[in-house]
């Protein structure tokens, strides 16, 4: 079961959400909040396996609250649902490490899949948060080349919400062997976080 919290602060919305979430079977809404101070008070303490976020809401923007579960350790997939794709939205989500970015103008059925793919961890993007993501971490042949045979396994598995050792077990290689590598494909594509990876990986279509 996939136990999902949802922070918006339109009520009539976390209302529709709740009720198209809680019509899948492998899906169940464990809390929800107009608030950001009490949305991130609520998942520390609830430990959800995706947390739904808007990226404005009151008191702690829905940035600041995926940057806390970051920063804080907490082990739920952040899932930004916004009516915007603006750069600083896009950005900052990214460098935060949520998993996936939906507008909200998508189909239900795409707002379901995706929180599937969050829980799962693998990066799930509307497609004009796709093009912001091209825009804002364009990757040049050079740099895309630069990645060795390794590399490209690794970022391929980062891209499906694989850990470090999940990589590091499949690829019958040491956990640091893994971290190596990653922070070589950081440094090489000029990223921050292991969601831009994904990002990119899903944009370049090698998942």
């Amino acid at each position: 079961m996939i136990r999902v919290f949802l922070a918006d602060d339109h009520p009539p919305l976390r209302f529709g959400l709740r009720v198209l979430l809680e019509q899948a079977s492998d899906i169940r809404v464990v809390g929800e909040s107009g608030d950001g101070k009490d949305a991130l008070a609520q998942i520390e303490m609830l430990r959800p396996d995706v947390a739904v976020i808007d990226c404005q809401l009151p008191t702690l923007v829905g940035v600041q609250v995926a940057a806390e579960i970051k920063e804080r350790g907490i082990p739920t997939r952040v899932l930004a649902l916004s009516s915007y794709a603006e750069e600083r939205y896009v950005r900052g989500m990214l460098e935060a490490d949520a998993v996936g970015y939906l507008l909200k103008e998508e189909a239900p059925e795409r707002i379901v899949e995706a929180v599937r793919a969050a829980a799962r961890g693998e990066a799930h993007f509307s497609l004009k948060v796709s093009r912001q993501i091209a825009k804002l971490y364009p990757i040049s042949e050079m740099k895309r080349n630069a990645l060795t045979e390794r590399e490209k396994q690794i970022v391929q598995r980062i891209a499906r919400g694989m850990t470090n050792k999940e990589i590091a077990n499949e690829l019958a290689i040491s956990d640091k062997t893994v971290e190596k590598h990653i922070s070589s494909v950081f440094e090489k594509w000029e990223v921050k976080s292991r969601a831009e990876i994904a990002a990119r990986v899903v944009r370049e279509g090698w998942g």
